[in-house]
Parts: structure tokens; C-alpha cells; sequence
């Protein structure tokens, strides 16, 4: 059995060529039809019926169960199955040019092509394109309200336009509004009937509202009566975006209507994004409270720490995201990404304002001296490169790859503060007017002249700020400036092999930090030397002083050995793929066995492996039959690993002489006075003096030797400092303890 008026239950009917009664009215009251139960509603008559069952001798059993049963999605109320007469399209004879037409769309995720829109389209039915509405778009068809005259208008314009579209006017006179109720007032009488009493009446039913948003691409422009051209020049459209269950919505009525009438696929691109789900995987809904109030979010991490998270999540690919009520995901994207960017162009601003210096973009980086400068500028136009090429559609890559332009975005971002701005920084802070100085402000004004135009897209009003921040005198804004060309900067191959060599450089700082941090031996701690061990690799052994000064500064290093002998450090540990061995060489497994023990191998030009000697067969292994690794000596080295291979082995020296432990101390303070600046809202510029008071006479050592370097980092130009018995209650009027230090008591004043 099935329910009445449910999908089986017409499609039986239809296929038996039965014809589909229906016994409930409006209200959901049993009409005449069912006399039994006639003025019954549905939901009061199941006693009834059981009862009527019973009498009848026809009832089987009576049992409960939980059961899912449709609802009205906005009340809640329970639903019904209830046969109406509806008008249709016969989708069905467009399925297979429909299917045909879908693999030439870019689905993202690639999977909705054969997956959820795919399936879809083998599974579609005839499209019921009426509703027993009031609002909306009427169906355009006029109906003989006497059968024995039948007779059916479809017009498809008000005034008479095309000679194949039959107008409203010419049989209706002038139009004033096409909505209900005043064009259900158009009648006229049915030219069939010679008697003239029967009358042409509208059909009462209104559109399904899907209808309409299919025809968007050219109901929009009134194709084909207006706007012939506009419309075949931008039909296909390049790109369109929506919730991913519009498979069977939007997305899909679009290609019924686009399938029908032009015979092609409506958009070119399409992204299905997921949905946000609250923390329990439920959606976000009025009903539930469940969400955040999107204008709280606006206020608290701001529209475009939203955004981003949202273009950089699964979301963007059709999956679902879990937002917790305190929107820890947004908060992350505006601690990570959003504020790191408004901190490079705040640090430009306060020091090009504090110099007078008014900055220009470069064309080239021609001229550049500084590594640094040539490094960043080649990374930024890299970024360009990479968001184009996971945008654009080239040879092997779709387009509007979003997330990986993102995390492009993110990691520019932190090579531009955490590697460039950090590593220049007394660049900017010189009391001189070098060439240097002016290379440093031109070179980050022009990457944020770029960054912005780059990151428009993806952070519209924090690109804008910076845009008209720094006044470029391009565009008056951001959004009606092109994307930059790649090679704006006519990059060259020697920029290149620079960027090349940075990053060699930041790969094997940070394995060193990784060193010290096991060693628990702090940044600011300096060490007195530290060796590398070259191990096959071209560009470390001939890396230039420059590159290795940049190692020296940001490892706090006094001094950088270059070493050739690997193994004076590091063995190497061989292991064979004995499972593909097994295959091919079954029977010399127990021979190779002791050879690789023995250490009796050695590497071939082509990659490949040699095992055994002159005195012992000899075994050649591909490169998927063995992998090689170095493992240390000891447990101050460890491996350097950039671009996904072994380079060679680092070696720090612990050993840490009164000198080092006194500069360490210095930075330590160093470090003092710049975070209790940041904890009173100082910016560089503001903070007028600093007190130390020191009960150590190590600490007061340091500072003495170290007190221009102090000064200096700070930016300050006079430290006061001194020796005490005890500062157990330091005070000092106007101004701020910043440490709590039981030996040291550093004081601000702003």
C-alpha cells in the first residue's frame, strides 16, 4: 500500500491511464467523494477510519512506530499529498541533450558534474511549473470557460514585437498591470463559439517561482525584445554561485530553460558552496537561534575577517562548516590574516609619516641593491601569478580554485611581516636618509601598491583602506583599478635564483630555530657559531656572504662554518621496498640482506642504486625500491630539509661564553620595553623615556655594555638605569611598571 496522492501512487495511476480523484478540499476536508468521511479533516479521521476498517472485518493490526513525516519547513505544520491540476514542461525529452551539455560545465567541486547534478539529471521528471498562489507571475495562458468550445491563448508579450509571439494588447486593448488581480479582469469572448457566450478567462495559477529564476539570464535584460545584443554577448554567463543543494533548484532550472529555448548551458563556471552549521551540525536558522548575529560579526572581527574565512574554508568547495557561538573560526581569520596585513601598511604609514618621506612605485627592480628588496618584490609578483593561475582556467587546472588563492594570499602575507618587515626594520628605523633607507620605503610601498589590488577580491574594504591610505593616484579606487600584470616588474631569471636562495635561507633558519627550541636556547640568546654540512646541493655550497649575514642575524649566530664531509655529522640509513623486491627479485632477498647491512652500496648519477662490490654480484635498485635518509650523530645537528629533499646537516654550538650570556640579557630587555610598549598602546614613536632598576649585578653588566644597542632597537633616545639593593617596591610618578621580574623593574612613560 501507499499513500494517496503520493508519488507512487500518481505515477500508477498515470501509467494505468487511471484517472487521479481527489476527495480533499482546500481546507484538507474529505469532500463528498469519500461519504463516510465527507466534512472530516484528514488528520482527525485516522480513529475514524480504523474504526470503519474494523466494522468491516478489514483491518489487520494496530501497532505504533516513530516514523520521519514532512513538515512545512517555516511552521512546522504537518503536510499532505493532495492532486492538483498544474501545468508542465516535458523535461523529460530534454534529459539527454541536458546531460550532454553538463560536461561542458566547470563544477566546483568537480564531483557535483557526475555527482549530485549528474544524478539529478538522470533522475529528472516533467517540471509542474504552476502554483495556487496569489503572488506572482501569472501563467500567461487564457482558457474558453465552456468546454464545448475549448479554445487555449498563450501570449508571450503585452505589445505585438516578434511576428511568431502572440501580444496581450491586440486582443485585450492597453495594459496597465500584469498582476493578480487585474489581468485575471482581461477576459474576452472565445472567438471558437459562434453563439459568443463563452469567454476567455486566465488559468488562476501563478508560476512557480523557480521558473522565473531560471529565465534570470534573459528576463533580466528583456531578450528578446530589448537588448539583442547585450544579451548574446554575455550569454553563456562567465560565472555563477550558489548554496550546492541548488542542484535542484536554481542551478537547474536554469539549464532546463537555457537546454529549451537556446539549446546551450547557461553559465560557463559554477562554485556550489556548503552551508554554516552551528557547533551540534545544525543549520543556522531563525527558529533555532542558532546563529550569530551577522551584524555583531560585522562589528566585532569586521565584514572582511567573514568573508575570508568563508572564501578559505570548505564551504567554498561544497562542504559544511561548524561556527561556534563565539565565532572562533572568524576570530582566527582577523587574528591571522586580517590584522597582519593592516599591520604592514600601519608600520609604512607611521615611519614614511615620522620620515616625510613620500614613497613611488617601481617599475623594475632594476637599481635595488638590498636582497631583501629584490626577494619580496619577486614574492609579490609571484602572488600575482598564483592567484591568476588558481583563478583563471589554464592547461591542467580549472578555474576559481578560491582556497588556494587564498592560502597564496595568507602565505605572502607572512613572508611580507614576519620575514621582510621584521628582517628590515632598522632599514626604516635609520636616522639617516640613506639610498638604502629610500630602497626600503619604495620597495614596501610598491608591494602594497600590488598586494591591494590583489587581495581586492578576497578583502574588499581592507583593500580599499589601503588603496586610499596611501594614495596611489591611480584609480579613486581600489575596485576600478585592473588585477596586476605577473610580471608587472619585469622579473628576471637572477630575481629568481635569488628567491631561490631566501628561501634555501628561511629553510634552514627554521630548522636551526626548531634546534634551539629543543635545546630550550632562546632566539634572543646568542650562540657563538654554528656549521652547515652541504649535502649534494649546488646552491648551498656556493650560497653567497650576503645570504649566509641574513642566516648569522636571524639565528642570532656569531659565526657560520660551511662544511663539505656530511658523514662527520650524519650516517646514512638505507631501506629497501622489500614488498616490490619480493616481486621482482624474489629469490636474492636473503643475499641483499647482509649487502645493506654492510653498508656495501653507493648512489648512481641517475638516481638509482648500486648494492655490492666488485667481489659480490651487484644489484641495481630503481628510485620507488629504496628511500635514503640522514640520521645525526648528535643530538645538536639535525637535517635540512627545503623543497622536499635533504641539503645538508645544521650544527649549533651550546656552549655559551659571559659575553653571550650578557648580550642575551640585553635582548631579553630589549624585548621588556617592547612589550610593555605594546600593553600601554604605545606605537614606536610616542614612548619618551624608560627606567631600569635592576637588583642583579649581571643584569646591570649587561645593560651597561649593551645600552646603545638597547636604545637603538627601542628607539629610544635616552635609558635610564641603576643598581639597587632591592626593588621589591619600585615605584616611579607617571609612569608604568611593564615587568614582574623579581630581580628587574623596567617603568614607561609615553
Amino acid at each position: 500500500m501507499c499513500q494517496k496522492h503520493s508519488v507512487p501512487s500518481v505515477d500508477g495511476n498515470v501509467s494505468q491511464l487511471l484517472s487521479i480523484i481527489c476527495p480533499i478540499d482546500d481546507a484538507g476536508v474529505y469532500t463528498a467523494a469519500i461519504s463516510d468521511f465527507a466534512g472530516c479533516h484528514v488528520f482527525d479521521a485516522t480513529d475514524k477510519v480504523i474504526m470503519y476498517l474494523k466494522e468491516r472485518g478489514s483491518w489487520l493490526e494496530t501497532s505504533t512506530y516513530t516514523h520521519s513525516y514532512p513538515h512545512c519547513w517555516r511552521t512546522d505544520t504537518p503536510l499532505i499529498y493532495r492532486a492538483m491540476p498544474s501545468w508542465y514542461i516535458e523535461v523529460t525529452k530534454l534529459k539527454e541533450r541536458m546531460m550532454q551539455l553538463n560536461k561542458g560545465v566547470n563544477w566546483i567541486p568537480d564531483n557535483v558534474r557526475d555527482g549530485q547534478f549528474g544524478k539529478w539529471l538522470e533522475g529528472i521528471r516533467d517540471w509542474s511549473i504552476s502554483r495556487n498562489r496569489f503572488w506572482g507571475a501569472p501563467v500567461p495562458v487564457w482558457k474558453s470557460d465552456d468546454p464545448k468550445y475549448p479554445r487555449i491563448d498563450v501570449y508571450g508579450s503585452i505589445k505585438k514585437v516578434l511576428p511568431d509571439v502572440r501580444a496581450l494588447e491586440e486582443d485585450f486593448g492597453p495594459i496597465d498591470d500584469l498582476h493578480r488581480p487585474y489581468i485575471d479582469d482581461l477576459v474576452r469572448p472565445n472567438p471558437d463559439d459562434p453563439s459568443g457566450k463563452s469567454m476567455m478567462r486566465r488559468v488562476p495559477d501563478v508560476l512557480d517561482c523557480w521558473f522565473e529564476s531560471g529565465s534570470m539570464p534573459f528576463a533580466q535584460v528583456h531578450y528578446p525584445f530589448e537588448n539583442k545584443e547585450l544579451f548574446e554577448e554575455n550569454f553563456p554567463a562567465d560565472f555563477i554561485t550558489e548554496y550546492i543543494a541548488q542542484t535542484r533548484g536554481w542551478f537547474y532550472t536554469l539549464f532546463v530553460l537555457s537546454t529549451g529555448i537556446f539549446d546551450q548551458h547557461p553559465f560557463e563556471s559554477c562554485i556550489c558552496h556548503g552551508v554554516i552549521l552551528d557547533i551540534q551540525g545544525q543549520k543556522l536558522s531563525k527558529r533555532l537561534n542558532n546563529y550569530l548575529d551577522p551584524m555583531e560579526v560585522f562589528e566585532r572581527f569586521g565584514a572582511d575577517s567573514l568573508r575570508f574565512m568563508l572564501l578559505s574554508s570548505s564551504v567554498s568547495t561544497g562542504g559544511d562548516l561548524l561556527l561556534d557561538q563565539d565565532g572562533q573560526v572568524i576570530r582566527d581569520v582577523l587574528k591571522n590574516v586580517v590584522k597582519p596585513i593592516w599591520n604592514s601598511y600601519s608600520f609604512f604609514t607611521v615611519y614614511a609619516n615620522a620620515d616625510k618621506i613620500r614613497a613611488r612605485v617601481l617599475d623594475s627592480l632594476d637599481g635595488l641593491n638590498n636582497i631583501m628588496d629584490k626577494y619580496i618584490l619577486h614574492e609579490c609578483m609571484h602572488l600575482v601569478q598564483s592567484v591568476l593561475s588558481a583563478m583563471e582556467s589554464i592547461e591542467g587546472h580549472d578555474p576559481y580554485d578560491i582556497k588556494l588563492a587564498c592560502t597564496a594570499i595568507v602565505q605572502f602575507s607572512d613572508k611580507l611581516n614576519n620575514w621582510y618587515i621584521r628582517r628590515c626594520r632598522e632599514r626604516f628605523w635609520a636616522t639617516e636618509k640613506t639610498q638604502d633607507k629610500f630602497d626600503a620605503y619604495n620597495t614596501l610601498y610598491t608591494v602594497l601598491y600590488y598586494f591591494s589590488r590583489v587581495i581586492a577580491p578576497f578583502l574588499p574594504f581592507i583593500s580599499e583602506a589601503i588603496w586610499l591610505g596611501l594614495d596611489f593616484q591611480q584609480e579613486e579606487s581600489v575596485h576600478l583599478s585592473d588585477f596586476p600584470a605577473p610580471n608587472a616588474l619585469q622579473v628576471q631569471e637572477e630575481h629568481v635564483k635569488n628567491a631561490e636562495n631566501m628561501q634555501l635561507v628561511m629553510d634552514i633558519c627554521s630548522h636551526a630555530l626548531s634546534l634551539r627550541n629543543i635545546h630550550n636556547l632562546r632566539i634572543r640568546q646568542p650562540l657563538s657559531s654554528m656549521k652547515i654540512h652541504v649535502y649534494n646541493c649546488a646552491a648551498l655550497s656556493s650560497l653567497p656572504t650576503e645570504y649566509k649575514n641574513v642566516i648569522l642575524s636571524e639565528l642570532n649566530i656569531k659565526e657560520l662554518v660551511m662544511c663539505d664531509n656530511v658523514q662527520d655529522v650524519a650516517f646514512f640509513d638505507l631501506k629497501l621496498n622489500f614488498p616490490l623486491l619480493g616481486k621482482r627479485i624474489p629469490e636474492k632477498i636473503k643475499e641483499i640482506i647482509p649487502l645493506v647491512k654492510a653498508g656495501v652500496w653507493e648512489m648512481l648519477p641517475s638516481g638509482e642504486l648500486s648494492l655490492g662490490s666488485a667481489k659480490n654480484e651487484q644489484y641495481i635498485f630503481r628510485a620507488d625500491e629504496f628511500s635514503m635518509s640522514l640520521k645525526v650523530r648528535n643530538e645538536y645537528s639535525c637535517p635540512i630539509i627545503s623543497s622536499g629533499q635533504t641539503v645538508g646537516i645544521v650544527t649549533i654550538d651550546p656552549e655559551l661564553t659571559k659575553d653571550l650570556l650578557l648580550e642575551g640579557i640585553a635582548r631579553d630587555i630589549v624585548r621588556y620595553i617592547q612589550q610593555g610598549r605594546k600593553q600601554c598602546d604605545l606605537d614606536m614613536l610616542s614612548l619618551a623615556k624608560v627606567c631600569v632598576y635592576t637588583c642583579d649585578t649581571e643584569t646591570y653588566e649587561a645593560i651597561l655594555k649593551w645600552e646603545d644597542f638597547i636604545k637603538k632597537q627601542t628607539l629610544l633616545s635616552t635609558l635610564e638605569y641603576s643598581l639597587r639593593d632591592s626593588i621589591t617596591d619600585a615605584k616611579m610618578e607617571g609612569y608604568t611598571k611593564v615587568t614582574d621580574e623579581k630581580d628587574l623593574s623596567i617603568f614607561l612613560q609615553g
